[in-house]
């Protein structure tokens, strides 16, 4: 028992089926080239990105370090003027005191 083609499929394949198989996996290779040259530029630009947010929050962070002033030292701050304040009124009293009498 003799397998052939017959002439019409030999054409068939020849002509139509293999090069249309050659160019959908050409046109896959060339996708997942594509797609893989887009996701290196993507991952390129998140960490671009993120160092440029990391080093603005660490400037921002520094700034605040710098310029503003803590809890603790508005605290302080307040119960020196507190205090200030408190002998300077009773210096006035004291004083007024001995104007009165």
């Amino acid at each position: 028992m003799e397998l052939t083609l017959p002439t019409h499929m030999v054409w068939w394949l020849s002509a139509v089926y293999i090069p249309i198989t050659a160019a959908i996996f050409t046109l896959t290779l060339k996708i997942k080239r594509d797609h893989d040259a887009a996701i290196d530029a993507l991952q390129h630009l998140i960490h671009t990105r993120h160092s440029q947010l990391r080093d603005s929050l660490a400037a921002y962070k520094l700034e605040v370090a710098k310029y503003y002033a803590s809890v603790s030292d508005l605290r302080e701050v307040e119960r020196r003027l507190v205090s200030h304040l408190l002998r300077i009124e009773s210096k006035l009293d004291r004083r007024t005191e001995k104007e009165i009498n």
